[in-house]
């Protein structure tokens, strides 16, 4: 692996995901790491403590250690000069600027880079490979932009051969507006389902996926290239693609499943060209995580990394991620689980999930336009049937950051939408009170879906409780 430059890197930002696990990996490659945020919350402040890295908070310039020689800014929209102190002292010490893109694409340099991009499944696919080849003894490298509950953590430096990185299409940095995984360099690459995202800084389609060719165009000859054919824009961008490709789906492309056994523990087939591969068995929930580990079967099968045995034996043992349709408490005869619903696609499949597994009984959706796509003018089409299947949805305010850097909408404008589009919905307001219209909807034939990337003003946390007291396990 090829040595970081720098001895020593202040994070300001590091309670972001992303963030925190690249300082993780810094850390664990011998650099002095510190860092600062404004304020940090569950799951990622429990992450920092254990891990035992520095954070101040808030925002200062003095968080700032003397000879840190380089700092390393996150993408939040708070972290610029003009409004930041701290910002404002780093860009004035003259040392090197970085973004957690920069790097990881330092960090895996002298690896075999395997990145995982798409518009959703990323996050789960990265995590899935991870935890096969670590589970296989391959002691790979790898970032998480979550917290997984496999493997054991979301940022690891190995000493084998593969470099896993979550590949997001988003911009750098405040200074640095090309995509994140555009720093990767990959030797391989797989591609999760492509759909329209980010339309505050992808306002076309066709800006969209202009990243995605650009990172297609890094892998080189020899390289590798799987690709789902699931999302919406998968076929039109599939197509555009000259070079030799490997496609997989749950009923199109060369690697398939057939034969899903919906339960508990779903089972399923993997196929190449027909041919059954491997039986496979789950307890994650819904037909995207059957199509995640398609994608990953795919691949580490076919380049013969690990064994169809052994990778229906990882996909057994896979406990799944914090906040990407977890059980957030196993002590109350309520299922409630928490979705990230930062687009609308993760939304639907998540809404789908909990149909599927919990179809007899009444759905609970508990949602926060967190997200700048979901506070969008241009996307308020998304709410015309994004909660289909849904019994009553509740719909917490919108967040402010950034609110002025776009036309945002406000909850008003949502609920009525929703409204209009004929779902019953409700907005919340402060916690206690929002705690309690919650309260009064919570039965024995409920299940309960939080969609957020937020953190929905302690609901997550306060809704399991009183389900914990009034309908105990």
């Amino acid at each position: 692996m090829a040595a970081f430059p720098y001895k020593s890197a202040h994070f300001i930002g590091i309670g972001g995901v992303g963030m925190s696990a690249t300082a993780k990996l810094l850390r664990d490659s011998g650099v002095a790491v510190t860092g600062s945020d404004q304020a940090v919350y569950p799951p990622i402040s429990d992450v920092l403590r254990e891990e035992g890295l520095v954070c101040r908070t808030p925002y200062d310039r003095q968080n700032i250690p003397d000879g840190v020689e380089c700092i390393v800014i996150g993408k939040n929209a708070n972290l610029v000069p003009e409004t930041n102190a701290e910002v404002a002292a780093a860009f004035a010490r003259g040392c090197a600027i970085l973004s957690f893109a920069d790097v990881l694409g330092m960090l895996s340099r002298g690896k075999t880079p395997v990145v995982i991009a798409g518009s959703f499944g990323k996050t789960t696919s990265v995590s899935l490979i991870s935890h096969c080849l670590s589970e296989a003894g391959l002691d790979p490298s790898w970032m998480i932009g979550a917290v997984p509950l496999s493997p054991p953590s979301a940022a690891h430096v190995g000493q084998g051969e593969y470099y896993l990185l979550e590949g997001d299409e988003y911009p750098s940095s405040n200074t640095d507006n090309s995509s994140k995984f555009l720093h990767y360099h990959p030797a391989h690459l797989i591609l999760t389902p492509l759909a329209h995202d980010h339309v505050n800084v992808f306002p076309t389609i066709e800006s969209y996926l202009a990243p995605f060719h650009q990172l297609v165009d890094m892998v080189p000859d020899d390289g590798v290239i799987f690709a789902s054919t699931g999302g919406e824009l998968s076929k039109q961008f599939l197509t555009a693609i000259t070079r030799p490709l490997v496609t997989y789906g749950i009923s199109s492309g060369d690697w398939q499943v057939r034969d899903i056994a919906w339960g508990e523990r779903t089972r399923f087939t993997i196929t190449h060209n027909s041919n059954d591969i491997a039986r496979v068995e789950t307890g994650q929930l819904g037909v995207h995580n059957i199509e995640n580990m398609l994608g990953i079967g795919a691949f580490v099968i076919s380049r013969g990394i690990v064994s169809a045995a052994k990778f229906a034996e990882t996909m057994a043992s896979f406990k799944g991620i914090k906040r990407r349709l977890d059980r957030k408490s196993d002590k109350t005869r309520i299922p409630i689980f928490e979705g990230f619903g930062s687009s609308y696609d993760k939304a639907r499949s998540a809404i789908a999930a909990m149909k599927q597994h919990f179809g007899d009984r009444k759905l609970i959706v508990i949602f926060e336009p967190h997200t700048f796509s979901w506070r969008n003018r241009a996307t308020m089409h998304w709410y015309d049937d994004v909660f289909e299947g849904a019994a009553k949805t509740f719909v917490w305010h919108p967040a402010e950051q950034g609110a002025t850097t776009h036309e945002q909408v406000t909850q008003a404008d949502i609920v009525a939408r929703i409204a209009a589009a004929g779902y019953d919905v409700e907005a919340l307001s402060e916690p206690v009170a929002a705690l309690e219209e919650i309260g009064a909807a919570l039965s024995e034939d409920v299940a309960v879906l939080f969609l957020t990337s937020g953190n929905l003003g302690g609901l997550i946390e306060s809704v399991p409780k009183l389900a914990e007291m009034h309908l105990p396990v």
